[in-house]
């Protein structure tokens, strides 16, 4: 489907996700709730917005080029300077390789354009319709629906501004009535004071603490409100927006151990992460925005890829002839290790730190095949191997390519109660946004203020957290804030995001990344418009990025 219609039909977005198809199409209708019959109760209003999260959760979910194998965010975190695409294959050769493999007629950026703006058209048309339905609300509960979807809205153009710069702004229904083939790229300034208005309204209407978890609250809002004062180098407003989140009593980092597995080994850090844990109603005070995908639910199953696109593939590791480890529940389920950590991100870890410990990541494994039991002598043990023994993960040397035998974060560990471990699919609620990446926006906006004990006092509350040593003011600089974000936030994330916001992503992916270093050019910082838009837009000149073709 060309962009034109992906774009300006995208209203159909909602007969999709939330049951209803367009009045004004020429089809009989009988027996269908279509978008004018939604929006006359609050109810629907509130269907339309789960059509709306639906459409969120598709960021980790799978992407156009292989929907089981690549995950649709990979170009936020891939090619960067803590992570690269451990596979070979069309879309980790783009952030592995770049160079011709970085193009317009690379399909995945087709299909993150057309879904954003899929999605900014789905807020917009809940926004539009809320402006003039008569329907049995208060002005609150009016208010409050708004706000989520404008949130939703500004969080599209937040990664549409990062990716590709200067983009086409849109703040109303797309319907068959008002196609365009005159799109005009907005600069991303002008984007971005709009996205400014729908933050702050968001921060105005939404409530502290929602009375369901699947909903946003005023903290996320204020997160993000928070975050573009930093792109647009407000830092004074960034510090003020910051502190009002950590202020807020209702948001705390968690510093002790609680829930499902609290009498077990473990950190307060890692019991975040834990299925069962990752709800502010299971105990997670820290959770701003967390993404609901629990299987059998109505309205929550999702086919998030994190597991699968982060855990390596442990059960395709050999010694000699055999393969020690089979597929299992212990091991976090079934990855396919399509993303992983460089060296340097493995590596800058103080000793003692919870976040760089075996509880957040899989340095090792324990033989559970019977037969693949490897001949000779463990090195760590100095006896036979056996079954339970250790194997540990390559532990120095560069990233290189298709390596099974490489550590893997665990914050998305999943498997299926009772055990599918081999199943694809992943079901677990997933933490989306939190407390601590608030803590970390605060010192960016420290050191930017040249307050460099504001920025180690924000980052000792972490480091406090995690057991790590603590840091003085003469250690704060930007490259500093930005080596906290990967131990604390490594996968969780959008690393491209922060690198370009502080100028620092050539640069830390040459010195860092050693896959991508001798590709990366310049021209990168931005990525190619789609072919498919430009050529969608056929009254006047879509312009593409500088440098390419």
């Amino acid at each position: 489907m060309k962009f034109i219609n992906k774009m300006l039909f995208a209203a159909l977005l909602l007969a999709t996700m939330a049951g209803c198809s367009k009045s004004r199409l020429d089809e009989d209708t009988s027996g269908v709730l279509t978008a004018d019959q939604l929006f006359k109760t609050k109810e629907g209003f509130e269907n339309a917005l789960n059509g709306l999260y639906a459409e969120v959760r598709r960021y980790r979910s799978g992407n156009a080029l292989n929907e089981i194998n690549n995950i649709m965010n990979v170009q936020a975190v891939a090619g960067t300077d803590n992570a690269y695409g451990n596979w070979r294959d069309q879309t980790m050769d783009v952030f592995n390789l770049w160079k011709q493999y970085n193009n317009p007629s690379f399909n995945h950026y087709s299909r993150v354009f057309a879904w954003l703006y899929e999605t900014i058209n789905a807020a917009n048309t809940i926004v539009d319709r809320a402006a003039i339905a008569e329907v049995n609300w208060t002005e609150e509960e009016k208010n409050r629906i708004v706000a989520e979807a404008r949130l939703v809205r500004a969080w599209c153009y937040r990664h549409l501004t990062y990716l590709w710069g200067d983009v086409p702004l849109t703040l109303e229904e797309s319907t068959g009535d008002n196609i365009r083939t005159d799109w005009e790229r907005t600069p991303v300034a002008e984007v971005r004071k709009a996205m400014e208005q729908d933050l702050i309204f968001a921060e105005e209407n939404l409530p502290d603490v929602g009375t369901s978890d699947a909903r946003l609250i005023k903290g996320a809002a204020q997160h993000f409100l928070a975050e573009l004062y930093l792109a647009t180098r407000e830092y004074d407003k960034a510090k003020i927006v910051a502190q009002r989140v950590i202020e807020n009593p209702n948001y705390k980092l968690i510093t002790g151990r609680y829930g499902v597995n609290a009498s077990k080994p473990g950190t307060p850090f890692t019991d975040m992460f834990v299925d069962g844990n990752v709800l502010r109603s299971q105990g997670n005070t820290e959770a701003l925005w967390v993404i609901q995908n629990e299987l059998l639910t109505l309205g929550g199953e999702g086919n998030t890829m994190m597991r699968r696109a982060w855990l390596n593939r442990y059960y395709s590791f050999k010694i000699g002839n055999v393969t020690p480890f089979v597929v299992s529940k212990e091991f976090g389920g079934r990855g396919i290790g399509r993303l992983a950590p460089t060296r340097w991100a493995l590596n800058i870890y103080d000793a003692g730190d919870d976040r760089g410990s075996e509880y957040a990541w899989r340095y090792y494994y324990t033989i559970n095949n019977p037969n693949g039991i490897p001949s000779g002598t463990n090195p760590r043990t100095g006896e036979p191997y056996k079954l339970g023994d250790a194997i540990y993960m390559k532990e120095s040397g560069n990233e290189t390519l298709n390596n099974p035998d490489w550590p893997s974060t665990r914050k998305w560990d999943y498997a299926q109660d009772p055990p599918q471990e081999v199943v694809d699919r992943e079901y677990n609620d997933q933490v989306f946004l939190r407390l601590a990446e608030t803590y970390l926006v605060l010192a960016e906006a420290n050191v930017m203020l040249n307050d460099p004990q504001g920025a180690a006092d924000a980052i000792n509350e972490l480091r406090k957290r995690a057991n790590a040593p603590l840091v003085a003011a003469g250690q704060m600089d930007i490259d500093f804030v930005l080596d906290e974000r990967s131990r604390e936030l490594f996968s969780e994330e959008d690393r491209r995001y922060a690198l370009l916001r502080t100028g620092k992503w050539l640069e830390r992916v040459r010195l860092y990344n050693k896959i991508a270093s001798p590709n990366v050019t310049e021209r990168d910082t931005l990525l190619p418009i789609p072919q498919d838009v430009i050529d969608a837009n056929l009254t006047r000149p879509f312009g593409q990025n500088p440098d390419y073709n």
